[in-house]
Parts: structure tokens; C-alpha cells; sequence
């Protein structure tokens, strides 16, 4: 078996596993509020959030996938180099899933995706192959590459907040002199909100995996042009799907209860905002964290109810790991890249 068909294994599990890892990470921003408000069981989530995620990816669209199969350019390079840096790039990805897991901190795939790709690159290759998009933003208003990713993270966090506080101000009012039945027809409304969450989670979050297995055919030479095939479709919501049934069970303690109590108008308002944030973005074509947009509602709604209850010292500590993801992921895929280069150098000998 040549080396070429290897390594394009070799990339496409890496590729499954970063998307697993993706779904199990995650997997608390879809159901952190609605166990937290008691609105569904655990059981009842896995089965909402499972159909849901699964259908995301399969009728979300790939303009995602678009934006990140376009971050990088390696189509110059031999193909078996270009293949071994986006398997580093994911693997230091992937570790950094884990740690931030491991740690219960809900940070963002999508910052330690694009952070290990640009580092693992740069290093690699150069600066030169990583499609920045800030010279372009400035002179042609044109949003794409790494620009496009980062504005899209940077700016859908602000909206999620803005939104959920208006909403929950909004809402607070209608329902001010409701009776305390209101809150059963307000956990049965999360049915449908958990459900719309997990779609949009998955045409998002999958079509990133869904958009580098589509750069790994396309620089492994088995497709001519970036289109995403079918079955690339089918096997990214798969893998995302099935995380999210394995469940990162650590992070629903910090969505749930550590940033602000959560109750059922609560949840349905930062589920109904996280929601159409997210969805918004996937339409655009614009990677977003879901961790962040999730966090973020809470922190709006609690912000427009009681924001003295709103556990700001959380906040600071996630705003934290959103600031060193990128650098944390990128080193961590250098690393990798490096120990893997020489490994294979020796191999030559």
C-alpha cells in the first residue's frame, strides 16, 4: 500500500475522530438547559438532541464546509506533505478537545480547529499558505479565510448575549402575571428548542469536519474540485451524532448551574437565542463555537433577570480559554508536526 493511500487513511479517521470529539465536547451545550430546568430527562435529551444532530449536518447546506476547506492552500505542495500536515493540524485539535473536556472548561472546537491548522502550517510551510483574509477585509471589504472565522467568532458570542437579554426582558413581561402552570407549557416548548439547537449545532459544527475530509480527498487527489460528496455528508453527522450521545457530561455542571441558575423561561430563552445565532451563521457560511453562543445566552438572560446572581468570575474564566485556545491548539499541533517529521526522516534513512 503506498504511502499516499496511508496517510489519506490515515486522515480520514483523524478527521472522524475530531468530529467525535467535536459531538462528545459539545454535547452539554445542547442539553446543559434543558436537564438543568428539569424540562426532559437525560434519556429524553439523547433521543431529541441524537435525531436532531444527525439531520443538521445532512440538510444544513455546506457553506461552512466552504469556509473552512478554504483556510489553507497546500495544493502546491506534494501530496503526502500537504495530507501529514492537516492529520497534525486535527491531532493537535483533538488533544486540545480533550484536555479542555477533561478540565470541564466548554471551550470551542472551532477556535482549536482553526488555530492548530493556521499553527501547524505556518510552521510547516509558511505564513504564505494560510489564507488570512485581513489584508482583503482591508482594502476590499471582502470577508473570508481566517478573518471570516475569527470575526464570526468573535461577533456571535456579542449577538447571543444581546439577543437572549432582549428576549428574556421581552418575554419576563408577557409572562409577569402569569401563574406558576406557565412553567409546564414552558418545559414542553424546550422540546421543541432543544431539537431546533441540536440542528443548527450540527449544520455547523459537522460541516467543519464536513469541509477538511472534503480538503483531504481534494489533496490526496480523489476528487478534481472542493465539492462535498454525499457520503462525506453522511459519516461527518455519524461521528458528530455519536459523540453527543457519549455525552461530555462535565461541562453541563458549568452551563447549567455554575454561570447562572437555570429555570424554565430561562432555558427556553438561551435555547431559542443560542438557536437562531448559530443557525443565522451556518446559513452565511460562518463557523461559530456553540460553546460561546450557549454560554453567552445564559449569561444575557441571567444578565436581564438578576445580574448579581450571574456568576461573572465563570465568565472570566471561559473568556480565558477562548483566548488561549488558539495559541494552546496551534502549539500543540506544531508539536506533533514535529515529532512526526522527524519520525518519518528516520525512517528514511
Amino acid at each position: 500500500m503506498s504511502t499516499l493511500i496511508v496517510l489519506a487513511i490515515v486522515a480520514v479517521v483523524v478527521v472522524l475522530i475530531f468530529d467525535f470529539t467535536n459531538g462528545f465536547h459539545d454535547a452539554a451545550n445542547v442539553v446543559a438547559t434543558v436537564i438543568a430546568s428539569n424540562a426532559m430527562t437525560p434519556r429524553q435529551a439523547v433521543v431529541v438532541v441524537g435525531v436532531f444532530e444527525f439531520l443538521g449536518p445532512v440538510l444544513g447546506g455546506t457553506a461552512v464546509a466552504n469556509t473552512l476547506g478554504g483556510i489553507v492552500q497546500l495544493s502546491d505542495m506534494d501530496r503526502e506533505s500537504a495530507l501529514l500536515i492537516v492529520v497534525c493540524g486535527l491531532a493537535g485539535s483533538i488533544l486540545w478537545n480533550l484536555l479542555t473536556w477533561w478540565k470541564g472548561i466548554p471551550s470551542s472546537s472551532s477556535h482549536a480547529l482553526v488555530g492548530a491548522l493556521a499553527g501547524v502550517v505556518t510552521v510547516s510551510v509558511g505564513r504564505d499558505h494560510v489564507v488570512w483574509g485581513f489584508s482583503d477585509l482591508v482594502h476590499t471589504g471582502e470577508v473570508h479565510g481566517v478573518t471570516k472565522v475569527l470575526l464570526a467568532l468573535l461577533i456571535s458570542p456579542i449577538v447571543g448575549f444581546g439577543f437572549a437579554y432582549l428576549l428574556h426582558r421581552i418575554v419576563r413581561r408577557q409572562l409577569n402575571r402569569a401563574s406558576p402552570g406557565v412553567n409546564v407549557w414552558l418545559r414542553r416548548s424546550q422540546f421543541v428548542t432543544a431539537a431546533g439547537l441540536a440542528f443548527s449545532h450540527g449544520a455547523n459544527d459537522a460541516q467543519k469536519s464536513m469541509g477538511i475530509l472534503t480538503l483531504v480527498l481534494l489533496l490526496g487527489g480523489f476528487i478534481d474540485a472542493f465539492v462535498v460528496p454525499f457520503w462525506v455528508m453522511l459519516v461527518c453527522a455519524g461521528a458528530i451524532t455519536v459523540g453527543i450521545l457519549s455525552g461530555g457530561w462535565r461541562i453541563v455542571r458549568t452551563l447549567g448551574f455554575a454561570i447562572f441558575k437555570v429555570r424554565p423561561l430561562h432555558a427556553l430563552d438561551s435555547q431559542l437565542s443560542s438557536t437562531l445565532v448559530v443557525l443565522g451563521a451556518s446559513m452565511v457560511g460562518a463557523p461559530v463555537s456553540t460553546t460561546h453562543v450557549v454560554s453567552t445566552s445564559i449569561m444575557g438572560v441571567g444578565a436581564a433577570e438578576r445580574p448579581k446572581y450571574v456568576h461573572w468570575d465563570k465568565a472570566r474564566e471561559i473568556a480565558l480559554t477562548w483566548v488561549i485556545t488558539i495559541p494552546g491548539s496551534a502549539l500543540m499541533a506544531v508539536i506533533i508536526y514535529e515529532l512526526a517529521d522527524a519520525a518519518l526522516r528516520l525512517a528514511m534513512r
